[in-house]
């Protein structure tokens, strides 16, 4: 088994706790709201929303994902810290493991660090490329929920 880590971070000018909000604590009401061309519904199939929830994200018919299933490992309302694993997954992983960080900045907005972590079954290879497309696709939700909060200001404030 292989691991591989890739750490991603932006900026918003939205504050830290307004992106936990939209983007962890309501993200299964949200997400499929403001992406409906690509998120179907997202569904807890076991626990409340805290740590040991599962999330099974249900794409749009003719997506090459039908579906795929989040655990809730860590949950942190005063950090602005989220932590789940991606189970269920195909050949090539064991699991992909995630942690979310937003940061208030000093101008009122945040910096937002995301670490992905890889465990790859066998002796398969990752590089940075085999994840681009992931990486864009998380960068586009964020995008998305972001000026939906810049047009909705008293939302999840």
């Amino acid at each position: 088994m292989g691991v591989f880590t890739f750490i991603n971070e932006y900026t918003s000018p939205i504050p830290a706790a307004r992106l936990f909000k939209a983007l962890v604590l309501d993200s299964h009401n949200l997400i499929p709201k403001l992406m409906p061309q690509a998120i179907k519904s997202i569904d807890i199939i076991q626990g409340d929303g805290g740590v040991g929830t599962i999330k099974q994200i249900n794409f749009i018919e003719g997506s090459q994902l039908g579906s795929m299933k989040n655990r809730v490992d860590e949950i942190n309302e005063e950090t602005f810290t989220y932590k789940y694993t991606m189970i269920d997954l195909n050949e090539k992983f064991e699991s992909i493991a995630y942690e979310i960080k937003f940061e208030p900045t000093p101008e009122g907005g945040s910096k937002n660090k995301m670490t992905s972590t890889y465990y790859t079954k066998g002796n398969v290879e990752l590089k940075e490329e085999d994840v681009k497309e992931g990486k864009e696709r998380a960068l586009g939700m964020y995008k998305v929920a972001e000026a939906y909060l810049l047009q909705n200001p008293d939302t999840y404030a």
